[in-house]
């Protein structure tokens, strides 16, 4: 009857350290950090996603006294690479709603192309798509991706934004709509589908 006794108290005893232990487990797993917490999308104000396309053209401009689009850097082999091996070029590339420059301006492509392919024609875009008409005024596109120039269309993801696009997600396809070879100047069009709130 004894040994019956201590088994029970030692029983209750592991019970109740298991309660203790697995309560004690439960509210740390809800505590906060000090840096983050959970939020419902709904406190942000976001409400249900959409998916948006945009339709625009890109105007780089490389040659003239208003170029929008200028080298900025270069690696000793870039002149001798048949691919332009190492430039870097800033932007500054107006967007308009149709293929001529003087149509509606919509946007400014803003940051960085730059020659990343030794055996082809491929650029590392990092740029904002920053739009400045409608509804979408002051808010940003990000794309982050590799760019075939000479592809017919390119695939370019869209790695984030601002503004009407927080916690955007997407991807824009790219094609070329015309290309000076004398000046280097193109205007490329693009359709970007994009999931935003």
């Amino acid at each position: 009857m004894a040994k019956t006794k201590s088994k029970t108290k030692t029983l209750t005893f592991l019970l109740i350290l298991f309660t203790i232990f697995s309560i004690s487990t439960l509210t740390t797993a809800k505590k906060t950090h000090g840096f983050s917490r959970i939020l419902s999308p709904a406190k942000l104000g976001l409400k249900r996603e959409k998916l948006s396309h945009l339709h625009f053209y890109f105007h780089d401009i490389v040659s003239g006294k208003n170029a929008t689009a200028v080298r900025v850097a270069e690696a000793p082999m870039t002149k001798t690479s048949l691919t332009g091996f190492g430039a870097v070029v800033m932007i500054d590339d107006p967007l308009t709603a149709k293929p001529q420059l003087s149509s509606k301006p919509v946007g400014r492509a803003q940051g960085i192309y730059a020659s990343a392919s030794q055996t082809d024609l491929g650029f590392l875009m990092v740029l904002n798509f920053a739009f400045t008409d409608g509804k979408y005024n002051g808010s940003t596109l990000s794309v982050l991706g590799r760019n075939t120039v000479l592809s017919d269309v390119r695939e370019m993801p869209i790695v984030g934004g601002s503004g009407l696009f927080r916690f955007a997600r997407g991807y824009a396809h790219a094609h070329t709509h015309t290309l000076d070879f004398k000046t280097g100047d193109a205007v490329v069009e693009y359709n970007v589908y994009v999931f935003h709130y």
